[in-house]
């Protein structure tokens, strides 16, 4: 089984996620592609960077009103709230922390 069939393999049991396929493990040469991935579903593939991706995959929770998986919650809500400035006037105690930290 090749590298990207384990890879695709462990994409399907996913919850959320961007992934970025090399032809070899070096970080050196571009990205053969770079898509998300929700629920197991390859729902955005072929964009333009992982910066592009990270802004789908949020544009896609806004827009389809999901909620951030336990594990990046507080990931998100910086992203949401500290970086794009969306929605500044709930931050909990964490983002909050990390906000202070940054202006200083």
């Amino acid at each position: 089984m090749s590298q990207k069939d384990e890879a695709e393999q462990e994409l399907e049991r996913t919850t959320m996620a961007i992934f970025i396929f090399r032809e070899n493990s070096s970080l050196l040469h571009q990205p053969q592609d770079i898509g998300i991935i929700i629920d197991g579903v390859e729902v955005l593939n072929e964009l333009p960077s992982v910066a592009a991706g990270v802004a789908m995959l949020f544009g896609l929770c806004y827009a389809l009103n999901m909620k951030y998986p336990q594990g990046f919650r507080f990931t998100f809500e910086v992203i949401q709230k500290v970086i794009m400035e969306l929605d500044v006037t709930q931050l909990s105690r964490k983002a909050q922390s990390l906000k202070i930290k940054l202006l200083q």
